[in-house]
């Protein structure tokens, strides 16, 4: 499907010096980040996982563990 829009002067440069540098069309790189956008969820949706994932960790340590300490041979043997 053909869609005309515009795009400031320097992104379009730079857009297809990245195109001519990586070998593929203009429109290969437009929908390349078309894709990146889209399927890259939202920021809100970033800091919510990274909360949950600090709280799951926090849940998963174990309550009764103690610092490691350096032990001698005969302490070890003692134990």
């Amino acid at each position: 499907m053909k869609r005309i829009i515009d795009l400031p002067d320097g992104l379009f440069l730079k857009a297809k010096i990245l195109a001519t540098e990586r070998r593929i069309t203009f429109k290969d790189v437009v929908i390349q980040g078309l894709k990146l956008v889209t399927e890259t969820p939202p920021e809100t949706d970033v800091k919510k996982r990274k909360a949950e994932l600090k709280r799951l960790l926090k849940a998963m340590q174990a309550g009764n563990t103690e610092p490691m300490v350096s032990l001698t041979r005969e302490e070890i043997h003692d134990r």
